[in-house]
């Protein structure tokens, strides 16, 4: 497929409105936002992009491929009928809410592309602009003039002859990583059975609703929405200004042999100068740590600011002091943030004063997740959309890579509101086990800065 001879168009097969099956879920339902789904409100929609190998035609791919995928969808929705609802903002945010109906529906797109499909799936640097296309696109909730607002889209753009790709969009005040990938992953186990003609899989643990298992001591969520209000950060949108032109996106990878190879060094380091060690060096605070040092050493000609945060979700399944079901539908995350001076991590022991902050804030909320949510408003409002600091989404233990419709794994995953938040993704690598992929977008000069110290970082290594 050429890039250079071919004008780039999207051309719409099919636009419809996929339902739960009649009589699968109840006629009416809402859903309370607890304290850890309303800071999402602050946020764009998460925009997931999954490319998958298929080397076969328009025809063949509209009357085989599009109904099982249709039909699973509707089926997977019997069970997690909320993301075919909306979201209501009440009169002055005092009562939010989720709320289903049993004529609730999402948005199902299905469209050809002669795009390059092996270039999208490629590592290298690429336009922005070639993948904005390729997913729906949610109404922020910016504004509360609207009464509601859709919680998920979906589409599905085929390359004829080479893949295909399924992009979504949804609003995270519906559901974290780990619900999501809940989602998507029994969508992909109905789609793979009808597939292979095997029985419909049983749902082994469905989504638990109860909002009571959310226990709310710091009376977090009400402090949350007097902040909402206070602020009143829903008046515009804070997308549409950008400019892509020059914006360019690349996947950059961390493998465990470079991983040892960075806490090697860390080690070292720490023996060498008879400092403490790290608490606890991770391949998630290995990959943050060395990331982190060379995207500060991109900005020092680009950014005047003494100080540099990174912010990051942690989960709070495992970190409450009470239990919550790992079922459990709906936002169960904290929020982690470092913050480091600019020239201490330009020095020589960057990656080593990274990695023992990084790690330390994480095991502050092993022992308590919710220690500092009194600032989740705050510290997510500075770092949506900053240029200056680092916000990572996405977790590499979801295993997105596991996710079979019935054709393979994906070929390659992109996270495209990263182009609008300006954060980075971590997801587990494609080829290597215990290895990391990380989603970067950045306007093309720093971008050629990033990939070379990024790339001579790990020579370094060696």
């Amino acid at each position: 497929m050429s890039t250079t001879t071919t004008p780039f168009t999207l051309n719409v097969l099919d636009h419809c409105k996929i339902t739960p099956p009649l009589n699968t879920t109840p006629k009416t339902s809402s859903l309370p936002l607890t304290f850890f789904d309303i800071p999402w409100l602050l946020y764009s929609p998460s925009q997931p992009l999954f490319f998958y190998d298929f080397p076969h035609s328009i025809s063949h791919f509209t009357t085989t491929i599009v109904p099982k995928l249709k039909q699973s969808l509707s089926l997977t929705l019997q069970h997690y009928f909320p993301f075919s609802g909306t979201f209501v903002p009440s009169p002055g945010l005092t009562d939010p809410q989720l709320k289903s109906t049993h004529d609730n529906s999402i948005s199902f797109v299905v469209a050809e592309s002669n795009s390059d499909f092996e270039h999208l799936c490629s590592y290298h640097v690429r336009d922005v602009n070639k993948f904005h296309s390729l997913v729906p696109k949610l109404q922020e909730i910016f504004s509360f003039e609207h009464k509601e607002f859709p919680l998920l889209a979906i589409q599905i753009t085929l390359f004829p002859n080479y893949g295909f790709s399924i992009g979504l969009a949804f609003h995270h005040v519906i559901a974290d990583g780990r619900t999501f990938h809940n989602f998507i992953k029994t969508w992909s186990s109905y789609c793979s059975s009808i597939s292979t003609f095997e029985p419909s899989p049983s749902i082994k643990s469905p989504p638990f609703y109860d909002r009571d298992v959310i226990i709310d001591e710091k009376d977090l969520r009400q402090i949350f929405l007097k902040d909402l209000r206070k602020r009143n950060v829903m008046d515009t949108s804070r997308d549409t200004k950008m400019d892509f032109s020059n914006m360019t996106r690349a996947t950059f990878s961390m493998s465990p042999s470079e991983m040892e190879k960075v806490k090697k060094i860390i080690l070292e380091s720490c023996k060498e100068k008879k400092t403490s060690l790290p608490l606890h060096l991770s391949p998630y605070v290995l990959t943050s740590a060395f990331f982190w040092v060379c995207l500060v050493k991109t900005q020092q000609e680009f950014v005047n600011e003494d100080v540099t945060h990174f912010g990051f979700i942690a989960g709070g399944i495992t970190r409450l002091e009470y239990e919550v079901p790992k079922n459990y539908f709906g936002n169960c995350v904290g929020f982690g943030k470092v913050s480091l001076r600019r020239k201490d991590l330009l020095g020589e022991d960057g990656i080593v004063i990274a990695a023992k902050e990084i790690a330390s804030t994480i095991k502050k909320l092993d022992a308590s997740i919710l220690r500092e949510g009194e600032k989740w408003i705050l510290d997510w409002e500075m770092l949506h959309g900053s240029e200056e600091h680092v916000h990572v989404t996405w977790s590499p233990k979801l295993r997105l890579y596991d996710l079979n419709f019935g054709w393979g794994r994906p070929k390659k995953i992109e996270e495209i509101s990263i182009d609008f938040t300006r954060g980075v993704s971590f997801v587990e690598s494609r080829d290597f086990e215990g290895g990391i992929e990380i989603g970067l977008a950045l306007p093309k000069s720093e971008m050629d800065v990033f990939t070379f110290l990024f790339n001579k970082g790990l020579e370094d290594l060696a």
